[in-house]
């Protein structure tokens, strides 16, 4: 019996010294999102030379962002399940892989085709990375104030990622062209592809069922038909025929992705899972959340080129105080949960955000860079950083550990599809403000009517986030 119990002994400290530091899995993991979210923005400050190189019109740039974002959006649940079904660390490596192969095929484009189906094979590179990356993290924490810490590292960096692509994107395009800014993830995809096959830890949960395909695919062309009918009315108007089409098909192609997903005997997503409190309403502050602050890089870069007259690379320095503020912000969040818990912070993140955007809107053809825009997007990324910790925070504690990967999917598909339908939106409330004029007073009012629609938004979904989230992060 001592020599079996020895050998036990011995067996458990193996294992425990082949374990990787959990400092490490944390650095790999928040790597891979950094990435995936880094190129959500990074093409922002290129896209006037995209447009100059391709010859894309308007709609041609808008879709440079969609289609990453949809692909992102409308496969992230499939590779959440993926992960959980079929291991986590597997699918961090088949997706990053996927998402460096494909930067590397839009950094040689040579017609706008061929980037607009690049991207497109980047998001779903990314949908199959993003929901792993926070699953291998919630794994490898314990439940408590280290897991609510490693959360908001994720989170900041994810935040920092977004926020940083103006920056890195400017000085991509600057000093080299806008093929770096997708060509620089080839050598950083590789170092981190490599860092996850040696330490990354292997984890699954669930038997092995078949994935949702058809889930996947009705819901990914739901939601790209939609943001196309929705980008039709910038030429067409909301009556035609261009724009109710497809308007229509995509709400028909969604009900029919909710009526498989009540049928089959192994949903995407799992209806039940959304009459989890903290599940349903963590996910749509998400998505209210994400439909705004998606649109606030795009708009700001555009504003700072087209009516200021920045170059790339200044325009991505003068959101450098902002990429500061958004990792502040995430950083601060557990302390704010502790104190007054994770309700109350998700909703002043979000009220102070709305204060940024109250103040943007205020913009002008000759505005100073202090008040044009460092300090409300300084108050835009400090709020937005505040409210994402804690909505993630609540989601994740809504699941049970078999659809953690299933549900951290979910927070990064509310997250993106708000946004890819918010900048649709958002797209056409500027267009439709400018009537087709290019001049610096036109577009700066374009772009004032967005953000006050966005400050609209964040008010509202502030007040829903007081009624309607739980007060206490759960324990499934």
């Amino acid at each position: 019996m001592t020599t079996m119990l020895e050998a036990a002994d011995t067996a458990r400290a193996s294992r425990l010294r082949s374990a990787p530091p959990t400092w490490l899995v944390v650095a790999l993991t928040c790597a891979g999102q950094f990435l995936v979210v880094l190129d959500v923005s990074v093409v922002n400050v290129a896209l006037p030379s995209m447009r100059t190189d391709l010859g894309l019109g308007d709609q041609g740039l808008q879709w440079v962002v969609n289609a990453y974002a949809i692909a992102f959006a409308g496969f992230m649940l499939l590779g959440g399940r993926a992960g959980d079904l079929y291991g986590r660390k597997r699918m961090f490596l088949i997706g990053l892989g996927m998402f460096t192969l494909a930067s590397l095929g839009g950094g040689l484009a040579q017609d706008g085709w061929q980037l607009l189906l690049a991207r497109a094979a980047q998001g779903l590179g990314a949908a199959v990375l993003a929901p792993a990356t926070l699953t291998i993290l919630t794994a490898a924490v314990p439940e408590g104030a280290a897991r609510a810490r490693a959360i908001a590292t994720w989170t900041a960096v994810g935040a920092g990622g977004g926020a940083a692509g103006g920056l890195v994107g400017g000085a991509l395009v600057d000093v080299l062209s806008w093929r770096w800014v997708l060509l620089i993830n080839v050598p950083v995809g590789a170092v981190v592809l490599l860092g996850a096959l040696l330490w990354l830890p292997e984890s699954r949960a669930g038997d092995r069922r078949h994935l949702d395909l058809p889930g996947a695919l009705l819901a990914t062309a739901g939601l790209a038909v939609l943001a196309y009918g929705i980008s039709q009315t910038e030429a067409a108007g909301w009556t035609a025929a261009a724009t109710l089409v497809p308007l229509v098909l995509g709400l028909v192609l969604l009900a029919l992705f909710l009526v498989v997903e009540s049928r089959t005997a192994a949903p995407l997503m799992p209806l039940a899972l959304l009459r989890v409190r903290a599940v349903s309403s963590a996910n749509v502050a998400m998505f209210l959340s994400g439909s705004v602050m998606f649109c606030m890089w795009f708009f700001m870069t555009l504003y700072a080129q087209n009516v200021l007259g920045y170059s790339p690379l200044d325009a991505g320095l003068a959101l450098v105080p902002s990429s500061l503020a958004v990792i502040l912000g995430s950083k601060v969040a557990p302390r704010c949960m502790r104190a007054v818990g994770p309700r109350v912070t998700a909703a002043l993140g979000t009220a102070v955000a709305a204060v940024g955007f109250g103040w943007q809107s205020t913009l002008r053809v000759d505005a100073p860079y202090l008040t044009a825009i460092m300090i409300p997007g300084i108050l835009m990324m400090l709020g937005a950083g505040l409210a994402t910790t804690p909505l993630a925070a609540l989601a994740i504690s809504g699941a049970a550990p078999g659809e953690a990967g299933l549900v951290s999917g979910l927070v990064n598909t509310s997250r993106t599809m708000g946004g890819s339908l918010g900048l649709a939106v958002m797209s056409t409330i500027a267009a439709a403000r400018t009537e087709g004029s290019h001049t610096p007073e036109a577009l700066t009012e374009g772009y004032a009517l967005v953000f006050r629609t966005g400050t609209g938004v964040l008010l509202g979904g502030a007040v829903l986030m007081l009624l309607w989230l739980p007060r206490k992060v759960q324990t499934a």
